[in-house]
């Protein structure tokens, strides 16, 4: 697998990227591409380990030692035909994924992990380039039809797998635009909206159907569809965002995460905002002192967001301390590390502080001026589960003009879905599936974060592609033609 002592021959190695005083001035993608021997010498470093727990690490099975030699070998064709194989989207998971491929690979015990999630971009943006994607679409058509609810990544990798097994298949997405949170939830900075449309562009060559600015349950009924579909895929993400329930929270300036994500996505298109989402989040932070609720990656979005608009002073907070700079005794490789990371927003400016629990909002005349704060400790309880504790100090009060909440999501809004079918969810409000990804109704399916819970973009395409594996057999009587996950493969590498 690449080069057998490449990993002792070659150094970890990032792609460049424009400084953040340059880049934090439009919301262009700022990561240079590797040029071709950059890529190979770090396609060079994957090791002949025996056996690739990077696979096991990833959640669609990409087999990543096969394409990384590809890579050294200079064979990026061969390359693309390896990662099309298991991953719909490589040209999404290569600049979205938290990659926990890398976390899980071998090297990481003790050395830095191989750059697999940009050896992933790199291989997909060649095989654009030299028009290697190209529509495929399925020869024979089985005459059965297939309606799917979202157009995030689950719901668009469900539709292509089911599209490739010659089932007629329509998108239905609520917002003007295809892409679900690809579209409407991540800056442009981190990817920019051309690389969904050309994507989108190839899907319909192929035959996949897409309607917009359709909600089901208010434009249409969730009724019609079962009965206008032979089956019907459920991908309408967990959207429901955590709030906050604190003295203050009804003041002026003072809006969720997603919607402030989302308004500043449309201004980049040029898109207009819909008159009933227009709200706080439609303010710029320009010239505002802002505090973000919540140290994940939607957070760090916010972060990166404000920073451009022009904001003053950004300020980001986190409940919990600050994890440990390397793993623990107790966090093993090759699970996901629990420990210290700084994105490439955090990298651009704006503060972070741990171990802080918002008790108050103070306002004034009806806005948000400040935040006050409790220092927390964690400490064991008696069940032997950890507890947030305050530590006996004086509160912290931060200036605040604007306040943004991104604390996480905790469910789908499904209100509809389960009234008009009777559809079951789980006591955390997903919509309720066994592992054949089969609801409680007869023809119906629910994939990624709708039945999963917020989770990673690799999990939503691995669900899709699962869900529609499962959708093809029951169309069919019996056995999918759709493959299933590449680790489930037999494959040793």
């Amino acid at each position: 697998m690449g080069r057998p002592d490449g990993f002792k021959k070659w150094h970890r190695a990032l792609p460049s990227a424009r400084p953040a005083s340059e880049r934090i001035g439009d919301f262009k993608e700022f990561i240079e591409p590797f040029s071709p021997e950059q890529a190979r010498k770090q396609g060079g470093r994957c090791m002949d380990c025996g056996v690739p727990f990077c696979v096991q690490g990833c959640p669609l099975g990409n087999r990543i030692p096969d394409w990384n030699d590809l890579v050294y070998r200079d064979q990026f064709e061969a390359a693309w035909r390896a990662l099309d194989s298991t991953n719909n989207f490589p040209e999404f998971t290569g600049r979205l994924c938290p990659a926990p491929c890398e976390a899980a690979c071998v090297l990481n015990i003790n050395q830095d992990a191989v750059t697999i999630e940009l050896i992933e971009k790199e291989i997909a943006e060649r095989a654009f380039a030299e028009g290697w994607v190209r529509p495929r679409p399925p020869r024979v058509r089985t005459g059965r039809s297939v309606a799917i609810v979202g157009s995030g990544p689950a719901g668009l990798a469900a539709a292509a797998q089911l599209n490739h097994a010659g089932h007629h298949v329509t998108v239905f997405e609520r917002q003007p635009k295809v892409g679900g949170l690809l579209r409407y939830g991540i800056p442009d900075f981190k990817m920019e909206k051309h690389i969904i449309d050309r994507r989108l562009a190839i899907l319909q060559a192929e035959g996949v159907v897409f309607e917009t600015s359709v909600s089901i349950g208010k434009d249409r009924t969730w009724s019609s569809l079962v009965e206008s579909f032979d089956a019907v895929v459920v991908a309408i993400g967990a959207e429901r965002p955590r709030d906050l329930d604190v003295p203050g929270r009804d003041l002026d300036g003072i809006c969720f995460a997603m919607d402030y994500l989302r308004a500043q996505n449309r201004r980049v298109s040029g898109e207009a905002s819909r008159p009933r989402e227009a709200s706080e989040s439609e303010r710029s932070a320009e010239g505002l002192n802002v505090v973000i609720l919540g140290g994940g990656d939607t957070g760090s979005d916010c972060l990166g967001t404000a920073l451009r608009q022009g904001a003053t002073q950004v300020t980001q907070l986190e409940l919990l301390p600050a994890p440990p700079p390397e793993r623990s005794d107790q966090d093993l490789w090759p699970a996901w590390p629990a420990i210290f990371r700084t994105s490439s927003s955090q990298r651009e400016g704006g503060e972070r502080l741990f171990a802080l629990q918002t008790t108050r909002l103070h306002g004034e005349g009806g806005r948000i001026r400040a935040l006050e704060a409790q220092r927390i400790a964690v400490e064991p309880s008696q069940g032997g589960r950890p507890q947030l504790v305050a530590v006996d100090e004086e509160p912290v009060v931060l200036p605040c003009d604007l306040l943004i909440l991104a604390m996480g999501f905790t469910q789908p809004v499904a209100e509809s879905l389960e009234r008009e079918l009777g559809v079951e969810r789980t006591p955390r409000g997903a919509i309720a599936v066994g592992p054949d990804f089969r609801t409680s109704v007869p023809g119906v399916y629910a994939a990624g974060d709708a039945q999963r819970g917020a989770s990673l973009i690799v999990w939503a395409i691995s669900d899709g592609r699962e869900a529609a594996r499962q959708v093809d057999a029951d169309l069919r009587g019996g056995r999918s033609v759709l493959p299933t996950r590449g680790r489930d493969q037999g494959w040793r590498g």
